[in-house]
């Protein structure tokens, strides 16, 4: 697999995974055919034009989650499909029609596409931890057997309810679909993504990982036992489980848990220069039982992390400084100067 013969789709192309993904893909010899709701929208889709091999292996092709049968042309004729694309808006006002219904169709209209094209050998679908975790009382470890408590986040509609239960119903229909139309489907789980990027604007796993540097407190339940894993680690894992003949079911990917106490001394090490708080309302450090994501079974299908936990802020928080995304430091008021002694003449 990944000869120059060998296409590949890539949903979701212009966000933060998918963009990496692509990139990654390119670099390995796959033709991609990426899919995007607005090819003509050039401030979205620069960055994908301006990867290596992108004119000679890159196609963009219109697709929208929100329209039955936008995916078909894209994914004829490929033989595998990465299905990135989800819709990430926290703030809707209608999420059971903006967020929830579209994830749930656009997944089942991609495995249409997919069984219709009948070239399609494995779908690799991006779930999230999401799936897994969410319910009331914490187990210590979460392996791919868990299935996140979809009544308890309706009834306490956290930060981000509505993507839980979005990618957790899609993954199930998934796997419904999967099943009753035999089609290789493969699924990665990664917990809360971090690391250096290429799209142009902030990613929205970026907005809860750096929120102790911008001190947007609506973020901080989710980091309070929280789980990482570095983008590129990601993405090769991605390619991994699509290039792996013995690979099924899903995979959580995820290489590092920290709480949220762990990750302000880590952040407050690396960039002191930022006010990071060291004590957060409704959190006890002392009853803080951990909490552990096992990528057990990736890893023992032989794949291998590459990256550090410091190595994952570092790429997110250099990069979100270099495209402006990130409010410059506090500056500490500065010295009054030193007045050297006047040298009086003799």
């Amino acid at each position: 697999m990944g000869s120059e013969a060998e296409t590949v789709c890539v949903t979701g192309a212009s966000g933060f995974i998918g963009s990496w993904l692509i990139m990654r893909l390119l670099e390995q010899g796959y033709k991609v055919r990426a899919t995007v709701r607005d090819p003509d929208n050039i401030k979205k889709v620069k960055h994908l034009l301006d990867l290596p091999k992108s004119k000679t292996h890159l196609t963009l092709w219109k697709a929208d989650l929100s329209i039955e049968g936008s995916f078909d042309e894209a994914i004829q004729g490929c033989s595998g499909v990465f299905h990135v694309a989800t819709p990430m808006d926290f703030e809707s006002k209608d999420p059971e029609n903006e967020v929830i219904k579209p994830t749930i169709n656009g997944v089942l209209d991609i495995m249409k596409a997919c069984a219709k094209a009948k070239t399609v050998r494995r779908i690799v679908f991006t779930s999230s931890a999401g799936t897994v975790d969410v319910e009331e009382h914490k187990k210590p470890v979460y392996d791919e057997s868990c299935w996140c408590d979809l009544e308890f986040v309706r009834s306490i509609k956290m930060t981000g309810w509505m993507y839980f239960v979005s990618k957790t119903m899609a993954e199930q229909a998934a796997w419904k679909f999967a099943k009753e139309n035999k089609i290789d489907l493969v699924t990665i789980i990664p917990t809360l993504v971090v690391g250096p990027f290429i799209m142009p604007s902030m990613p929205p796993s970026l907005i809860t990982a750096l929120s102790l540097i911008t001190g947007n407190e609506g973020h901080y339940s989710i980091l309070k036992q929280g789980h990482y894993v570095h983008l590129d680690d990601l993405c090769q894992a991605h390619i991994f489980l699509y290039e792996n003949p013995k690979a099924e079911g899903r995979y959580i990917c995820s290489s590092h848990d920290a709480d949220i106490f762990e990750l302000a001394k880590l952040v407050s090490k690396m960039y002191p220069e930022y006010n990071i708080p060291t004590k957060f309302k409704d959190i006890d450090e002392e009853k803080l039982s951990p909490v552990v994501f096992s990528s057990k079974k990736l890893v023992d299908l032989g794949f291998q992390y590459k990256y550090s936990l410091e190595d994952m802020f570092a790429g997110a928080v250099e990069t979100c400084r270099a495209k402006g995304l990130l409010p410059p430091p506090p500056t500490l008021p500065t010295p009054p100067p030193q007045v050297p002694p006047h040298n009086q003449a003799p």
